[in-house]
């Protein structure tokens, strides 16, 4: 029975380690910006929403440019390194992976909306 305890009491230990090494890479690799900031910044980034294409079909933010997240490491390379990115998607999970993605190839001005589109209150293009 005392293995038992052992081999579960390793197992969490090791589940919080994954899930804190995640949270710190994540934070390393973007700054979050609230909806002011992300705001302030639109004009002079590229703005890449990383949701899948059905759903930015459906209602983006001005100026916005689609690049799913199922597609990115396929499809980032595009991007400028002398300007800042601004990455959007559905609530502010995937952005982080693409952050990590552009981190690891060199990129360093990446920025994401925080709370993701569906907080976004400021304009967007949707289908009429």
């Amino acid at each position: 029975m005392s293995n038992f305890w052992f081999l579960a009491l390793a197992v969490l230990i090791i589940i919080i380690a994954y899930m804190l090494i995640n949270y710190l890479l994540n934070k390393r690799a973007v700054t979050e910006l609230n909806q002011n900031e992300f705001h302030n910044g639109l004009r002079k980034a590229q703005v890449i929403d990383v949701r899948e294409k059905v759903d930015y079909d459906y209602g983006h933010i001005n100026g916005a440019r689609n690049i799913p997240i199922t597609m990115f490491k396929q499809r980032y390379q595009g991007l400028r390194t002398d300007q800042p990115i601004y990455l959007c998607d559905a609530n502010g999970i995937a952005s982080y992976r693409a952050a990590r993605t552009l981190k690891k190839n060199g990129y360093t001005d990446i920025y994401m909306l925080k709370g993701g589109y569906k907080k976004w209150t400021g304009k967007i293009k949707s289908k009429k």
